[in-house]
């Protein structure tokens, strides 16, 4: 019984550090001023990102804002479905905030 609770909280732990690991932002003129998320974009990546069918590229904001920033990340519910997967289906997200 004890070993499955330390189990678990080592999980939810590394969970937690982990969630963020994979996360770059490049930003476009000042950077974003409002800091409000404008799209949040799902991209697909299979074999560990080696194979990427159909990867959306944004332009820059659909308002067409002159100072945003782009974040890809790997959510922790992406990392979990790679883990879940063993790296065959491997997804990340792209947040746009002005």
């Amino acid at each position: 019984m004890k070993k499955s609770n330390l189990f678990i909280s080592l999980l939810v732990l590394s969970g937690l550090i982990l969630s963020s690991c994979y996360t770059y932002s490049i930003d476009y003129g000042d950077g974003p001023q409002k800091h409000v998320l404008t799209e949040e974009i799902n991209n697909h990546y299979f074999l560990s990102g080696l194979v990427a069918p159909n990867v959306e590229v944004p332009a820059g904001p659909k308002s067409g804002a002159a100072d945003y920033r782009i974040t890809v990340e790997k959510t922790f519910v992406n990392g979990l479905v790679s883990f879940i997967t063993m790296g065959i289906y491997t997804p990340t997200t792209t947040f746009i905030l002005e």
